[in-house]
């Protein structure tokens, strides 16, 4: 029986020639990355396609996707933050859909590589910087200086207030890949024990109660797929606040 980890693995599906000796690769998690983004598209321009005042199935859907993520940047980044809503709303719809995409069996868990959301992560903090810098120039860094502070105690808050910014896109990141990586990992390993223990001979009674335990960590991980879109959003309006108010 394969391992809890060779889920995870990385194939090559098409090869794309070698640049630098490194071989270039269409992969399996290229393949769920496309999909999931055919799968927003879809959703969003078929589901809108005949608004009316009565939507259907689909444009309820979307309807209600793009309001909720609109009331979520609206409460976190208050009305100024709706300049970002695209980006946000982006985000959101990639990590859901990939994590939803992850649920289904014997498919590809693209936010369960760091490299993935690592990205994700580097592309809001560097929305963060670069905007900041843009509207607020040198200003920006007050976010590093709180104010109201004696001048002496600045020697010990400016560090920490920077070390902060900077763990902050390692915390989006390793949060969202922790969790989809524990979460299916558990899953295959009760899974596997459902498994081991129905060609144990007499010990197959006991297989139905890890068989229960998956089926709640099937229903748990449901629930983690979709929180951890949602903090990731949250997070990413909150960070873009600073953006857009640099000030304490």
């Amino acid at each position: 029986m394969a391992g809890p980890i060779e889920q995870f693995e990385i194939k090559p599906i098409v090869s794309l020639g070698k640049i630098g000796g490194s071989e270039i690769a269409f992969t399996n998690s290229a393949l769920f990355m496309v999909a999931a983004v055919a799968i927003i598209v879809l959703l969003f321009v078929y589901g809108t396609r005949n608004r009316s005042l009565v939507p259907g199935r689909l444009q309820s859907l979307a309807e209600m996707g793009y309001e909720f993520v609109a009331n979520t940047v609206k409460d976190s980044a208050g009305h100024d933050g709706m300049k970002f809503m695209p980006l946000v709303f982006s985000l959101f719809m990639f990590v859901l859909v990939c994590n939803m995409l992850g649920m289904i069996p014997g498919a590809f868990t693209v936010t369960s590589h760091l490299i993935v959301t690592a990205a994700l992560a580097a592309l809001v903090i560097f929305t963060v910087i670069i905007y900041g810098i843009a509207k607020h120039g040198a200003h920006f860094f007050g976010l590093f200086v709180p104010k109201g502070v004696h001048p002496l105690m600045l020697i010990i808050l400016v560090p920490i207030e920077v070390i902060s910014f900077v763990s902050r896109p390692i915390s989006l990141s390793v949060r969202l890949f922790a969790n989809m990586l524990a979460g299916h990992i558990a899953l295959k390993i009760f899974a596997g024990f459902v498994a081991t223990l129905l060609f144990a001979g007499g010990w197959a009674i006991l297989s139905p109660l890890p068989l229960v335990l998956t089926v709640a960590l099937i229903a748990l991980e449901f629930l983690v797929a979709g929180l951890q879109a949602y903090v990731f959003a949250v997070l990413t309006c909150i960070y873009l606040h600073d953006a857009l108010h640099p000030g304490h």
